[in-house]
């Protein structure tokens, strides 16, 4: 029996989040005995629709399935090259407005597998009230504006932070170093160093690295002390990262963001394999990282 092949396209392998998607997939691909091909998109959109319209339409390497964390847009044309070629597609942590027709017309399987992106905001509401008590300014690191699920995550933040506690938000891209030149600009501006910051937070923990090392730098004597004693918190608590600077206590919190591949990975071959048609949209649940009750202040 032939084997079945899955391409799995994310946007890049400098973010861990992204390496342990990655790390996950390989795992589930062993168990599932598929052969698996990773690309990697190095954050720009249109790479990755070459990336995958390269393979779909080739004769030689063209997949039974792709799985897919867009960079940019939910990358529609590309979904329907993979369509009209009875290519299976599952997509990553974003909603589309194109999987019911596609259901509709192809008997490969179309779905989306995502994480509760609001969930996470709400969560950080959470981490943000017992962190701050008596209330506070937050400085407030958001990920590109291309990307819909900073705003999910804004929204459920807004819907579950206390009423006085208020943010300052910077724009940022996902990487530590977006996090770190965020805050740095921020603090070119002499006002910026007499706000009343009581926390600093982003939406992934490489970014709120970011800002940490960014305020170590370019700050001395009390002024600095008084940063390096605030409480940072991030999203994401992947093992090798997150999980290592809450134990060292660089973060005070994190939001665990499951990785979504192994899940639409089975769900897929399964798919291939049966015959059987995956729910169109498979929401997974993030967890407070350490539990909301036991967040504290640095010390």
């Amino acid at each position: 029996m032939r084997r079945i092949k899955i391409l799995v396209s994310l946007s890049s392998d400098k973010n861990e989040a992204q390496r342990e998607m990655s790390a996950v997939a390989q795992e589930v691909a062993r168990k599932l005995d598929v052969d698996l091909e990773i690309v990697n998109a190095e954050g720009d959109a249109i790479a990755q629709s070459q990336q995958l319209l390269d393979r779909i339409l080739s004769r030689d390497v063209r997949p039974d399935g792709v799985v897919c964390f867009p960079v940019g847009t939910g990358l529609t044309q590309v979904a329907d090259a993979a369509a009209r070629n009875g290519i299976g597609w599952a997509v990553l942590n974003r909603k589309v407005d194109y999987l019911q027709r596609l259901r509709a017309t192809c008997k490969a399987p179309f779905f989306e597998v995502s994480v509760d992106m609001e969930e996470v905001g709400i969560i950080q509401g959470k981490q943000f009230a017992a962190l701050l008590p008596r209330g506070g300014l937050v400085l407030y690191i958001t990920g590109p504006t291309t990307n819909p699920g900073i705003y999910a995550r804004l929204q459920g933040l807004n819907s579950s932070k206390p009423s006085n506690v208020t943010l300052r938000t910077l724009p940022g891209s996902w990487s530590e170093e977006s996090g770190y030149r965020a805050v740095s600009s921020w603090l070119s501006f002499s006002t910026s160093r007499e706000t009343a910051i009581e926390l600093v937070s982003a939406q992934n923990d490489n970014m709120a690295m970011g800002a940490r090392r960014a305020l170590s730098e370019h700050t001395s004597g009390a002024e600095r002390e008084r940063w390096m004693n605030l409480p940072f918190t991030g999203v994401n608590a992947c093992p090798r990262e997150g999980e290592e600077w809450l134990k060292r206590g660089s973060l005070s919190a994190s939001v665990r963001v499951p990785p979504t591949t192994g899940v639409a990975l089975e769900m897929l071959v399964n798919s291939l394999r049966d015959g059987s048609l995956p729910p169109e949209r498979t929401i997974i649940h993030p967890t407070a990282c350490p539990a909301i009750e036991k967040v504290t202040r640095p010390r």
